[in-house]
């Protein structure tokens, strides 16, 4: 069975069983501080596991793509090493809320699997919650009863808290699961030893293939639990294993999920898969990474140096240097694989059809960049290795060069035992230890229980019509956070606030009580479908109805700023081509930034069109036309653009301006002509493919050219009131070259005169002709000179020191006989004498340099060297 019906028939069974299917939401996540990435199912429904929306459908099904790089089994860097976990994966599910529960969701998984998928009965074992005494759990015999219908008493097995109960985080909604495995083995060693011993071992042909979740408790702050009103199932199935159970392999690499992925990295590599360990280990990280690199690059998410953007630039780097170590690519080919990905999948998941040139470029683009990366890395090995002689090489020192240079920790370490060194790796795993603390306390926010005031599973957003509106509180809580301190977080029953999102900065404000006390509104952001008001303070009286009022200032430039970008993303397509589409974007009331998918520097005459586009517009006076409840679909008939990774409902807002029309639940202005004028300040590339553009509109704008013009005047004074002020200053570029001309020949002749002085001052030293010299030269005259003493001067050894900023510098240089005759080696040398000036250095055996922070140590720097020979 092919892994696309395989795929149909699971989402054709759900819907029989009056199941919607929804589509994948993207694996990028943009509304939950707790999340970057989408790792299970049921994330997508989280708002409706926490109460905070109802959901339409009470029963679901989909396949969503979920990214997943640490967890109960699965870290990154284990990823490859077996055969069936995954960063990226698909995860087939169902869902009930507040519909069915325990006897449907187990009676269903049990026929799909036994009956539509035909699964011998006999391979298949379940596990129930065993209840756990410490936390007041009992087992979850209602799961055991329903499950002794269909299979046999001995096949089902208790399961630990941590293996089968699941929880959202430290609180919220959570329950007992059970998970469903199936004994892939060979009858032969079936007969051995018994499945049941294997549940739950890590072995690689008795897997779990599918886990029923039924979420019927909610954890509260104190760690207590509480029954919840109504109680739901989340059901999550790995389609990669599935595949391999019903295509009879035994790996999940085996499927047809992956090897047309491997047929392509076998030719690129002309290396063969199954016929050698460390080759395949590098196929399996290289098939699977590139599933998750561009999925999330597709749904927006590009390589990046923190966050999300870091955890993919991670992924990436792994599955290169996988390819450059042991498949002994050198060249980029990553990027090669993602057609043959879009071929696959993108039926299924269509963006990565739509997407396919930008995959290429990004991947290829990093992939350059790292390999650079490679090289320079090991050089500064090479130097590392020096410096130590046979020494271990300390765990600091390597983590220094996976952390700042990304060299890799595996590659240091293969460097290393082929040159017979030693690794000091408990050191290196302690620094790395220590950086995952420093980025979990930075990130770690801690919250209390929600107090409820009222029940309101959705407030309504007003903000769209007014500014300000008298509301009640319906919940609130106290959060830590490392950046802020104590925070209040804040639910109104209708709000005026926009909440950060779509690029656009949450509003600011305030609300005041019917006593006239004041709390400050700092930030509005969206959490799980809520609206929450940050403060640094509560009111007194929280049962109170309060004014809610918004900042107008800020409000009217963001969205002044907004609007700016749905003009730019028109100008963009029309001065470019259809090709552009937006990559993200960040408004705030000070500017805008929006970056697009374009494949080359935008030439000044592109810039002045697409401003001069914008700002037509702004002059045309055009009108917002705005429909706040279409169908999606419709929306998309009428021509509004959607953006990938964007996360919409079956009912979607639409935002137009002349013939500019997009989905946007942002804030605008009334009509073009309130932006006044927009003046792009900077254009950038932030990836292969994608280009940035920032840009000021309004009162900032404004600001600008007066700036502006207060500087052009005063350079007009400068140049003594000239009336053609630029040919002014290219007059004194032309006479301050030619003075420079003259400075350098000067130089050369100071350093010819030096030079015939110096020769003069050469001493032998055991058969060495040793010369020392305090100059006024700078660190590239002193190389010049070095090399035409070197060129006179036969087995020379030479040190220079000079003082340049009020720092010190040395110069050595050894004539290359030397090096090889006497062992000397400039590196090493410069590098013990920079101690005399508080610093160090390094270069070649033959030459070399140091600097410091003490020029007074020059002149005992230089008095070691004759010591020294």
């Amino acid at each position: 069975m092919k892994s696309s019906e395989i795929r149909s028939r699971f989402l054709e069974y759900f819907k029989s069983k009056q199941h919607q299917i929804v589509p994948s939401a993207p694996m990028v996540i943009k509304d939950d501080p707790t999340l970057m990435f989408t790792n299970a199912g049921m994330n997508q429904f989280k708002e409706f596991f926490l109460g905070n929306k109802l959901s339409k459908h009470p029963r679901i099904a989909d396949t969503q793509k979920c990214l997943r790089v640490s967890g109960k089994h699965n870290d990154l860097e284990e990823v490859g090493m077996d055969t069936y976990h995954h960063t990226m994966f698909e995860m087939l599910g169902n869902w009930s809320f507040g519909d069915y529960f325990k006897t449907e969701a187990i009676s269903w998984a049990w026929e799909l699997l036994t009956e539509v998928y035909g699964i011998d009965k006999d391979r298949l074992y379940v596990t129930v919650f065993e209840g756990d005494k410490e936390s007041g759990l009992k087992r979850d015999d209602e799961a055991s009863d329903e499950w002794k219908k269909h299979i046999a008493q001995e096949r089902i097995l208790d399961g630990s808290k941590k293996d089968n109960f699941w929880e959202m985080g430290d609180q919220g909604p959570c329950g007992p699961s059970s998970e469903i495995h199936v004994d892939i083995r060979p009858d032969e060693e079936r007969s051995k030893v018994d499945g049941s011993e294997l549940v739950n071992q890590d072995h690689p042909l008795v897997v779990e293939i599918w886990n029923l979740v039924f979420i019927q408790y909610n954890r509260k702050a104190d760690g207590s639990l509480e029954a919840l009103p109504a109680k739901h199932v989340d059901t999550g199935m790995g389609f990669e294993r599935l595949c391999m159970v019903l295509q009879d392999k035994k790996s999940n690499y085996d499927t047809d999920v992956f090897t047309p992925l491997i047929r392509e990295i076998e030719a690129i590599s002309g290396k063969k898969y199954g016929k050698d360990e460390e080759t395949d280990i590098a196929i399996r990280v290289i098939a699977d990474h590139v599933r998750a690199v561009a999925f999330s690059i597709a749904d927006g998410q590009l390589p990046g140096n923190s966050g999300a953007g870091y955890v993919i630039r991670r992924i990436l780097r792994r599955a290169i240097r996988y390819g450059y170590t042991f498949l002994g690519l050198k060249e980029p080919f990553i990027n090669e694989l993602t057609p043959i990905l879009a071929s696959e999948m993108g039926q299924t998941f269509p963006e990565l059809e739509k997407q396919r040139d930008l995959l290429v470029n990004v991947i290829r683009e990093e992939e350059a960049s790292f390999l650079r990366t490679l090289d320079q890395g090991l050089i500064l090995l090479e130097q590392v290795i020096t410096n130590v002689g046979n020494k271990p090489v300390s765990g600091k020192k390597a983590f220094e060069l996976y952390d700042t240079y990304g060299f890799p920790i595996d590659l240091t370490a293969l460097i290393l035992r082929e040159k017979g060194l030693e690794l000091d790796r408990e050191g290196f795993d302690a620094e790395l230890e220590k950086q995952k603390e420093r980025s979990r306390a930075a990130a770690k926010v801690e919250t209390g229980d929600w107090t409820i005031l009222e029940d309101d599973d959705e407030e309504e957003f007003i903000g769209y019509d007014t500014l300000e509106a008298k509301v009640r509180i319906t919940r609130y809580r106290k959060v830590e956070t490392k950046k802020d301190g104590e925070l209040y977080q804040l639910v109104l029953n209708m709000t005026p606030f926009y909440p950060e999102g779509g690029g656009q900065v949450g509003d600011r404000g305030f609300l005041e009580a019917s006593n006239g006390e004041v709390v400050y509104i700092i930030d509005t952001k969206k959490e799980n479908n809520l609206i929450i008001h940050m403060t640094k303070s509560m009111p007194r009286d929280v049962q109170d109805r309060f004014r809610a009022v918004v900042m107008k200032e800020h409000r009217d430039r963001s969205a002044s700023n907004h609007s700016a970008t749905h003009l730019l993303h028109q100008g963009l397509r029309e001065v470019l081509g259809d090709h552009v589409t937006q990559k993200g974007s960040m408004v705030h009331n000070k500017g805008l930034r929006f970056d697009f998918s374009h494949f080359a520097k935008l030439t000044e005459e592109e810039l002045r069109q697409v401003e001069d586009f914008v700002n037509a517009r702004i002059a045309q006076a055009l009108p917002l036309e705005e429909q706040r409840t279409i169908p999606f679909q419709q929306a998309l008939d009428q021509g509004a653009l959607a953006l990938f990774g964007e996360k919409y409902g079956d009912v979607v807002r639409t935002i137009r301006f002349g013939s500019s029309m997009e989905l946007c639940g942002g804030t605008h202005v009334q009509n073009t002509s309130d932006i006044w004028h927009f003046l792009i300040t900077s254009e950038s590339a932030i990836a292969s493919g994608v280009r940035r553009i920032e840009a000021i509109t309004g009162p900032v704008a404004k600001n600008y050219f007066i700036d502006h013009s207060k500087s052009f005047e005063e350079v007009r004074k400068a140049l003594n009131n000239s009336p053609d002020p630029v040919k002014a200053i290219r007059s004194l570029q032309d006479e301050n070259n030619d003075l420079q001309k003259q400075v350098q020949q000067l130089l050369k002749e100071k350093a010819s005169g030096l030079k015939d002085g110096l020769k003069g001052q050469v001493k032998q030293i055991n058969g060495v002709n040793a010369l020392t010299a305090k100059v006024d030269l700078d660190a590239a005259q002193m190389k010049d000179l070095a090399f035409e003493l070197g060129n006179d001067l036969d087995d020379l050894f030479l040190l220079m020191g000079s003082t340049v900023g009020g720092k010190a510098l040395l110069t050595c240089y050894i004539s290359k006989n030397l090096v090889e005759s006497k062992g000397l080696n400039a590196g090493q040398i410069v590098r013990e004498l920079g101690r005399h000036i508080q610093g160090g250095g390094g270069g070649q055996p033959f030459f070399a340099t140091a600097g410091g922070k003490n020029p007074d140590g020059i002149d005992s720097a230089l008095a070691a060297v004759f010591e020294y020979l």
